[in-house]
């Protein structure tokens, strides 16, 4: 995505597009009050709840997110955190992604979160324990492939001593991405396609290779 769209997104698609748990789902999620500290989601059919990440987690993160605004400083796009991120009643909340600056115009109407389609990168930090690894390697990746959401980098420590991996091209038929680059920690790893093409994410953002 290289130009913003002109058009304020649908929040709510059309009933064919949308099962009835899909919808009661949304209602639920919609309802919930969390704990502070915890955050929910809806993953391919379920609510995941989480707690906010570790300290080793947001670091990461944060160094992504400051990297990304100052390459795109000046322009019409930033980096974004904590905010939800909606397609087909699914809300998931990245670790960071590449938005529009100003979001507010690509909203739902109960601004509740910013329409995938206005989105182009998505990054995730992957926390330690199966569930949590398996919703950034395996869930999302495929929910982020429906949403046709042009790149999505999992930064991953526990991974073969760390490695960063870029998937473009997404296909949303096949819930999955034409295009995967994976490579160790202490290498640099480039962001092929949208505003933040260019960007290289190396050792300064996910640290050395681990033990």
């Amino acid at each position: 995505m290289t130009a913003l769209a002109q058009e304020r997104p649908e929040s709510m698609p059309e009933d064919a597009d949308v099962s009835e748990l899909d919808k009661t789902l949304w209602q639920a999620w919609t309802a919930m009050e969390l704990p502070e500290g915890y955050h929910a989601e809806i993953i391919e059919g379920a609510i995941d709840v989480s707690p906010t990440g570790r300290v080793t987690h947001a670091q990461a993160a944060n160094r992504v997110r400051r990297a990304l605004d100052r390459f795109l400083s000046g322009g019409d796009y930033a980096a974004h955190q904590d905010t939800n991120v909606t397609h087909r009643l699914k809300a998931w909340i990245p670790d960071v992604f590449v938005g529009p600056e100003d979001l507010e115009l690509y909203a739902d109407e109960d601004g509740l979160g910013v329409a995938a389609k206005a989105v182009s990168l998505v990054v995730e930090v992957v926390s330690p324990g199966k569930h949590n690894q398996d919703r950034d390697r395996v869930r999302k990746r495929r929910e982020y492939a429906r949403a046709e959401i042009p790149v999505y980098v999992l930064i991953d420590d526990y991974d073969d001593g760390g490695t960063v991996t870029v998937l473009s091209d997404p296909r949303s038929g096949r819930a999955d991405w034409a295009v995967v680059h994976r490579a160790p920690y202490g290498t640099e790893v480039t962001v092929p396609e949208g505003p933040a093409k260019g960007f290289v994410i190396g050792e300064e953002i996910t640290g050395p290779r681990r033990a």
